[in-house]
């Protein structure tokens, strides 16, 4: 047994219903087996404590974390699977590739609320409806997983991350019984949740939008948008064991947070559509004066073409599930490079397949399929548009002017 809690990226009913089935029997043999096993007081409880958002991107969708209590044996623990250590050997590259580990940690109920209001964050507690019996096997279970051989695992930010952790807990904790959780009314995806977290961080926003694919935009049953900590609060505070008993009491704040208003900055759609208008200006005045511009389209393709490398990296050389078919590659498209070296003498029919291209970028970032594709791309396929089919002019003026040439030399 390598780890007694683990989650695949995809999960069938089936699938589900063995892991729970899993999960309610390594849940029993720690009780009755393992030797790291503590019998709690009568007066110990569990919960699960939810974290507000912090100014840092990581910290954009919340936090979660697990409490064991006992005063009566001076215990008054939070187990953290959100630790990552920055002094990890190559951290950014394991962290771009798909490899980073991150871990379950142990800290003090007292730190853990010191950290948080220093960071001017909330806290939520939801205490879970656990008779001493479950408190303890969740406490073995949570001791079991700090063991060096069991606390480590290798993140992935929609499936296996700080929150799906204490959800699979708590499904392997109920053992036998059911706990139904209530699902979407509405379909709702990856990407909603995404949107909701970074509704004040716009420009963060079209980073994640740019570097997600089409995976992220399938309708998610509640199991599954348990991954962002605020869904799994919401979900415990709804769900029913065995339909009638609730899962956990109401949702209490331990620690209020700062109050957070959207900053007034230039969100990435006025700013791209103004650099859409400047090109476009810079573009009619070429047409009169006959200027080239081939400064300009140096540099748009060439940042178009790096960022086609970014993304087709992040399919192709990562273990990244959902950063793969990804629709941006329409508009920041590799051709982007034959289009630089080539200029206005670039091929007609290469010029028109790129123009689909971003015709089809254009209609999915209007009707948001197959890919919801950030509305930032309109203003910027309109001018990638302008600059090709202004090369594209630019060369067959120089054809006509060759051909009126070469009629002339052949009159003479």
């Amino acid at each position: 047994m390598k780890t007694p809690i683990t989650t695949p990226q995809t999960l069938s009913p089936s699938e589900r219903m063995r892991r729970g089935i899993s999960y309610g029997l390594i849940a029993l043999l720690l009780s009755i087996a393992t030797p790291i096993r503590a019998q709690l007081g009568q007066g110990a409880f569990a919960s699960l404590l939810t974290c507000g958002a912090g100014d840092a991107v990581e910290t954009f969708f919340g936090h979660s974390a697990l409490r064991i209590c006992d005063t009566s044996q001076g215990i008054d623990w939070v187990y953290n699977y959100g630790t990552y250590d920055f002094e990890q050997p190559h951290f950014y590259w394991s962290f771009v590739r798909g490899y980073l580990r991150y871990s379950l940690s142990r800290t003090t109920f007292t730190h853990f609320m010191k950290e948080y209001s220093s960071e001017q964050r909330s806290v939520d507690e939801q205490r879970l409806l656990l008779d001493n019996q479950q408190t303890g096997n969740l406490y073995t279970m949570l001791q079991t997983n700090m063991m060096p051989e069991y606390r480590y695992y290798r993140y992935n930010f929609f499936d296996d991350n700080c929150a799906t952790r204490p959800r699979d807990v708590l499904i392997a904790i109920a053992g036998h019984r059911h706990i139904e959780f209530v699902e979407p009314v509405e379909s709702t995806t990856y990407r909603d949740i995404m949107y909701e977290a970074t509704q004040h961080h716009l420009w963060w926003r079209l980073a994640l939008d740019m570097v997600l694919g089409v995976r992220s935009d399938r309708r998610c049953d509640a199991y599954r948008l348990m991954f962002a900590p605020k869904v799994l609060h919401d979900e415990v505070e709804q769900a029913r064991v065995d339909d009638t008993a609730r899962l956990a009491q109401p949702s209490v704040s331990i620690l209020p947070g700062r109050s957070k208003e959207a900053a007034i900055h230039t969100t990435p759609l006025v700013s791209a559509w103004c650099l859409c208008l400047v090109v476009l200006a810079l573009t009619l005045l070429a047409l009169r004066h006959g200027w080239s511009l081939r400064w300009l389209d140096c540099i748009l393709f060439a940042l178009l073409f790096i960022l086609s490398l970014l993304l087709l990296f992040l399919w192709l050389g990562t273990t990244h599930y959902y950063t793969a078919w990804n629709a941006n590659l329409l508009w920041a498209s590799p051709l982007m490079l034959y289009f630089l070296i080539k200029g206005s003498r670039s091929r007609r029919w290469l010029t028109g397949v790129q123009l689909l291209m971003l015709l089809a970028a254009t209609l999915m970032a209007i009707t948001a399929w197959p890919q919801q594709l950030n509305s930032a791309i309109l203003p910027l396929c309109l001018l990638i548009a302008t600059r090709l089919l202004h090369q594209t002019h630019r060369g067959m003026s120089k054809d006509n002017l060759r051909w009126k040439k070469g009629k002339e030399r052949n009159v003479k």
